[in-house]
């Protein structure tokens, strides 16, 4: 096991250092790979973070994904899509060194924010599928009434193609932003168990999501007939499988999906009073919870219940979880914790880009190849964590099991170079 822990150390170390040597974005090999690679931007991403769509661009990341979400549009409880903030999404003007082709907003131009950036990022990839993300942690509390009947959710589909797809922007001419988005993807976190403080939830929310996929399936198709193009249906999907078993019809909403993403973390985190595993391929010997959760849970959960491997997708964080106050020593994993460990933007967790430093400040690396995990600890504070080292083992694991492809959250954690994307790029070539 040591010595398959040191191959694989040498194999992502060699991977990394490609990384100075990759081909240009015009190059990359991974446009033409039979799996999919989604990276998730954030559109608050800009303001504290940021983290502008020109960087996505500059660091060699959007040429190396065939589809990029844009994260959240809400569901409103009048049951339509809307734009959680438009000054972010169409209105706020970039400077030339935050644009993506270099040029900076003027005024009069058509649209401006993201949705513009967005377009200029397209003509840069032309094979790049953009798509927009709907709900997220915060913006589905009214999924469930909007997905309660048949008017209801003819209603919110017709809502979301107007607003995202055909580009009809409030206050601005008709289609202004046609042609931006490439499809939806549904973000429903989570029908039929409870997701955020105040979501409605119903039993009936596992029905009906099937419901919700075939009449965005229905609608996107006929968008498409009269566009003479496809547009991509996808859905973000839990790894729990009590969530799974209250929410979905797994042996039938594929029929209506492009393919599913499955949340490969957030496995264990800081809400919890004792160090673990966020994102582990396999639960680790020794872990205190029976049953416990993990990547191949998660997969063969989904499997079980009759969903095509090819159209399952594994998530993977580029970020971490973090305690402190951590006693009983050894690695520190599994040990008991005082709370949160301190983060950039907030306790707990920590983008990669800022972890990948400490072992430079004292932390050691530590693994678990059988299970497929790292973590970082220093003797009093502990980060849960994929490298490119994991990841790589995670692009094997993805392979081997025939799935679809990556999914990433989110872009804004990895590095200048866009270390990670490439580790993945490399190993879903």
């Amino acid at each position: 096991m040591r010595g398959f822990t040191r191959r694989l150390v040498a194999v992502a170390a060699a991977a990394t250092a490609v990384v100075a040597t990759a081909p240009t974005p015009a190059q990359a090999h991974n446009s033409n790979s039979s799996y999919v690679k989604v990276g998730y931007f954030t559109q608050w991403g800009i303001y504290g973070r940021d983290f502008q769509l020109a960087k996505v661009q500059k660091s060699g990341a959007a040429a190396r994904l065939t589809h990029l979400n844009y994260a959240f549009g809400p569901v409103t409880a009048d049951g339509v899509c809307a734009s959680a903030d438009p000054w972010a999404d169409w209105q706020t003007p970039f400077s030339d060194a935050n644009s993506v082709d270099g040029a900076g907003d003027v005024a009069g131009q058509p649209i401006a924010g993201n949705l513009n950036q967005l377009a200029e990022l397209k003509k840069k990839n032309p094979r790049l599928r953009v798509l927009i993300s709907l709900g997220g942690w915060t913006g589905s509390a009214y999924f469930s009434d909007a997905a309660l009947t048949d008017a209801s959710r003819k209603k919110l589909v017709a809502s979301c193609v107007s607003l995202w797809l055909k580009g009809d922007l409030p206050g601005l001419p008709a289609g202004v932003a046609a042609g931006i988005f490439d499809g939806v993807d549904l973000d429903w976190e989570w029908p039929g168990s409870d997701g955020n403080a105040g979501n409605v939830v119903r039993p009936e929310d596992k029905r009906n999501f099937t419901l919700l996929a075939a009449e965005f399936r229905a609608q996107l198709d006929r968008l498409g007939k009269a566009n003479r193009r496809h547009y991509d249906l996808t859905a973000f999907l839990p790894a729990a499988p009590a969530k799974i078993a209250a929410g979905f019809e797994t042996g039938k909403i594929f029929k209506y999906l492009d393919f599913g993403t499955l949340q490969g973390y957030d496995f264990h985190g800081t809400w919890e009073p004792r160090t673990n595993q966020q994102s582990a391929l396999r639960v680790p010997g020794g872990a205190p919870d029976n049953p416990d959760f993990s990547a191949e849970n998660a997969v063969n959960a989904w499997l079980a219940g009759g969903a095509p491997k090819r159209k399952l997708v594994l998530g993977l964080p580029y970020y971490g979880q973090g305690w402190t106050g951590v006693t009983g020593g050894g690695s520190g994993l599994f040990q008991p914790a005082a709370g949160p460990a301190p983060g950039v933007f907030g306790a707990g967790t920590e983008d990669w880009k800022t972890l990948k430093n400490l072992p430079a400040q004292g932390y050691t690396v530590h693994r678990d190849p059988r299970a497929g995990h790292a973590w970082l600890f220093d003797g009093n504070t502990f980060w849960t964590y994929d490298d490119p080292a994991a990841l790589l083992q995670k692009t094997l694991y993805i392979r081997m099991r025939g799935l679809g492809g990556a999914m990433m959250w989110s872009l804004d954690g990895d590095d200048e170079n866009a270390t990670l994307t490439r580790t993945v790029s490399l190993g879903l070539f």
